[in-house]
């Protein structure tokens, strides 16, 4: 039995979408009711890591060089629960994740360790060996950053044999450039496919529901079980998590989604030095006007993030930032006006909601930006000190 969880949306771009499409996190092979997962066996394929020499690589050469530094991930919950159809969940789940370092840290996906916020009470890792050889050793759960659906496992360095994964720049990654996912597909242990960057600049949907910015878009095919492991360039070199699908059916579709491992490194960095994760937090409701809705509000804007909504007591809040006050309907899509409409952040051009979400997201608490905003149908510039996300929101 294979479990899924996702939510539905429209994809329209610029349109109202008429299909609706599941966004699926990839996690899970759920095993029932067994006690041990029965893994199939990969290639005979010797698992050593190379160093990337900057030239590029084929999916085999990166398979030979890197697979040795990915992991199965096999997460045990002690309350599994039910399912929507109030079937006993099974208490043990599968993904993938790659090792970052020789001290022993492993970046993994949230959801493959974080059950609707349970945590696994016990974590498996299994290094693959070569051919079919495998081993399995405990590995701890240092922390977890749900909002950016971002985890880190920690294994004993002298129980294991360690080969890192280089680790690239996610806001270098180009449209069309070739990659590889390695992974754990529906069990399918230690697996490789290709494919292309399809596009950049996604905005993906985290457990809980906060947006994780820079999204990566990927026709490699990932299903349940990928989740968590390398999205890996021609170099040899790590630039996303593979996080979710967009799909139909639930099966994959050639609409795969990863974390950008920039956006990984940054929760890594955190969740090893303090165990948890900071957001800064400017309080605010979004939503994207274009140019053509603008016009139609008589905006003089080509463009922006219009405030929606203004938290009481937030920074915004304190900073003098309005929110709407009227909802109505354009081309069927609704807009809560009347509020601010920010064009720009510290002197960056913004156009749309996801470029202030992305913006924010490389601020932290503390910080102070310079906003430009649209009230009234004249522009002002706003100082905000940006504070702590609350955790629940």
């Amino acid at each position: 039995m294979m479990k899924m969880r996702g939510f539905l949306v429209g994809l329209g771009g610029g349109a109202v979408g008429a299909a609706l499409v599941v966004l699926v996190l990839v996690l899970v092979f759920n095993f029932g009711e067994a006690k041990e997962p029965v893994f199939q066996t990969a290639a005979e394929t010797p698992a050593v890591y190379a160093p990337t020499t900057g030239t590029g690589q084929s999916p085999e050469q990166i398979y030979q060089n890197l697979s040795g530094g990915v992991v199965m991930v096999l997460s045990e919950f002690a309350n599994p629960g039910t399912d929507q159809f109030g079937q006993t969940q099974s208490g043990q789940a599968l993904g993938t994740g790659f090792v970052v370092d020789k001290q022993g840290y492993i970046l993994t996906n949230a959801h493959v360790v974080n059950e609707s916020g349970q945590q696994a009470s016990g974590v498996t890792v299994v290094f693959n060996k070569g051919g079919s050889e495998t081993q399995r050793v405990k590995g701890e759960l240092v922390g977890v950053d749900v909002g950016s659906d971002v985890a880190v496992i920690k294994v004993d360095p002298s129980a294991v044999t360690l080969d890192p994964l280089p680790l690239g720049d996610s806001s270098k990654v180009t449209v069309g450039e070739p990659v590889v996912a390695i992974g754990n597909p529906l069990g399918y242990d230690f697996s490789i496919t290709s494919g292309i960057v399809s596009a950049t600049g996604r905005s993906l949907q985290a457990p809980n529901g906060q947006t994780i910015p820079n999204g990566i878009q990927t026709d490699a095919a990932i299903n349940q079980g990928n989740s968590g492991g390398p999205l890996i360039d021609g170099n040899g070199r790590v630039i996303g998590i593979n996080e979710q699908i967009a799909s139909q059916g639930g099966g994959n579709d050639g609409l795969g989604f990863a974390v950008p491992i920039n956006t990984a490194i940054r929760s890594l960095d955190q969740l090893r030095t303090n165990g948890k994760v900071q957001y800064a937090w400017m309080g605010v409701g979004l939503q994207t006007i274009t140019s053509d809705i603008a016009s139609t509000f008589n905006m003089k804007t080509q463009g922006g993030a219009l405030v929606e909504k203004v938290y009481p007591g937030s920074p915004a809040a304190k900073a003098g930032i309005k929110g709407g006050d009227q909802t109505v309907t354009v081309q069927g899509q609704q807009f809560t006006v009347g509020g601010d409409v920010i064009t720009a952040a510290d002197g960056q051009t913004i156009t749309s909601a996801d470029e202030l979400i992305a913006f924010l997201a490389q601020k932290k608490p503390g910080d102070k930006v310079a906003l430009t905003i649209e009230r009234d149908g004249k522009t002002q510039d706003v100082a905000v000190t940006l504070a702590e996300r609350p955790a629940n929101l």
